[in-house]
């Protein structure tokens, strides 16, 4: 059974929130640094917005985290 758009969003946004946390980094710190407004951060780690890759991208990096781990575990 596939996801729909909104469920992948929110299992991808939690996967987001879920290595914010691990880094002990607040939502404004992360989002200063991978250059977005913490609004747009707050809207992906909820699942409201279907964001791009590229910024999946510049989370990953201020995450330290490849995009691969983003994603993981997102079938399940």
């Amino acid at each position: 059974m596939s996801l729909s758009k909104e469920e992948f969003c929110a299992k991808v946004g939690c996967q987001v929130r879920k290595l914010r946390l691990e880094k002990q980094l607040s939502i404004e710190e992360l989002a200063l640094d991978a250059g977005m407004e913490y609004t747009q951060l707050s809207r992906i780690e909820l699942g409201r917005i279907n964001t791009s890759i590229y910024q999946i991208y510049k989370i990953s990096k201020s995450l330290d985290v490849t995009i691969p781990q983003i994603f993981y575990d997102i079938q399940k």
